[in-house]
């Protein structure tokens, strides 16, 4: 089957921003992309919680879709490809959520210490 419009831009993207600022965390996130989705990344809540524990005050990439299991007790940024509606308003009580075809277009801009991929 292929791939949605959306991914094959989001894949662009990152591999151009990859080629730009030569960052392996780039490359790294458009392969993942490009994998199947059945094998892509679903996170829920109470795993970001864990994580948002262990890496303040970085920045959270799940190269999938955030699932509302759960609760947020720190404040956090998560960037994701989708969210679920009752994570995204979880999310934004606590911290900010960013869609990361947005999150792309600025990544020159990203410090890349500050990013932890999960998944």
């Amino acid at each position: 089957m292929a791939k949605k419009l959306e991914t094959v831009k989001l894949i662009a993207s990152l591999e151009k921003v990859a080629r730009k600022t030569k960052k392996a965390i780039w490359a790294d996130l458009a392969e993942r992309m490009a994998k199947r989705s059945r094998t892509k990344k679903e996170v829920n809540l109470d795993e970001i919680n864990k994580l948002a524990k262990q890496f303040k005050g970085k920045t959270l990439i799940v190269p999938g879709k955030v699932l509302a299991r759960g609760i947020l007790e720190e404040k956090v940024t998560v960037v994701a490809v989708n969210a679920s509606s009752e994570a995204k308003a979880k999310i934004e009580e606590k911290g900010k959520f960013v869609y990361l075809i947005d999150f792309a277009e600025n990544a020159e801009k990203v410090k890349t210490n500050e990013l932890v991929i999960i998944g």
